[in-house]
């Protein structure tokens, strides 16, 4: 699907595309779809036992991002806790906090897609 679909874009060279799963945690860490990095939106609400319910995603990613940081006061969550999980799982993931809603941890995360694309020019892949 992957193929076809960038077979009709066409992106051009030095295109970033983004490939979103709207399943599980489960599969998409089960395939190779092609792509440099795989990401996973961890989620607030969710709960901090994630990564050792999911460790096969966990483990894939090369970044987890934590999203909805600014409900945090208002959930019983604990960002520690979920973040030793995380690292239980996958020692050397990069980990950012995010908030779409107010802004927060958007430059870090614009930065990380910046040095991802330049290990990519840089293995001549593109």
């Amino acid at each position: 699907m992957i193929a076809q679909a960038l077979s009709e874009l066409k992106p051009s060279v030095g295109s970033l595309v983004f490939i979103e799963n709207v399943g599980n945690l489960v599969c998409p860490a089960l395939f190779d779809l092609g792509e440099h990095a795989k990401a996973v939106i961890f989620s607030t609400t969710e709960g901090e036992d994630k990564p050792l319910k999911y460790p096969h995603m966990f483990d894939a990613a090369k970044l987890v991002i934590f999203n909805k940081i600014d409900l945090l006061p208002h959930l019983d969550f604990s960002m520690e806790r979920a973040k030793e999980n995380i690292r239980r799982v996958n020692p050397d993931v990069e980990i950012l906090e995010l908030s779409a809603h107010t802004g927060a941890g958007m430059s870090d995360f614009f930065q990380w897609i910046v040095k991802q694309l330049s290990v990519v020019e840089r293995l001549n892949v593109i």
